[in-house]
């Protein structure tokens, strides 16, 4: 999992508030379909917001963890059922602080 400093962490969200959701988690959970979803979104976006129709924070605290394990992302923030995720791209086009 990739680990960010807090004024990395506040960069990006600076630059995520201005993004819609790409990726959207239903009822079904984490499925191998969506985890393909967010794995491309990553690689095309760097910087993605995902929104959870879980109701349960901690089912949602869960989802981002194993997103971020399972793309080797960070987790950026999680607010409501937003999650924003990133992860830096082979030619990166965010630069961090």
């Amino acid at each position: 999992m990739l680990s960010l400093t807090s004024a990395q962490k506040s960069f990006l969200r600076a630059q995520a508030h201005a993004l819609n959701p790409v990726v959207t988690i239903g009822d079904a959970g984490l499925s191998e379909a969506v985890m393909r979803e967010v794995g491309l979104s990553l690689a095309s976006h760097e910087l993605i917001k995902i929104k959870s129709h879980s109701r349960d924070k901690a089912a949602r605290e869960s989802q981002l963890a194993e997103i971020c394990e399972t793309q080797d992302a960070a987790a950026v923030q999680h607010i409501g059922k937003i999650l924003i995720v990133y992860k830096p791209a082979d030619k990166p086009r965010i630069t961090l602080p």
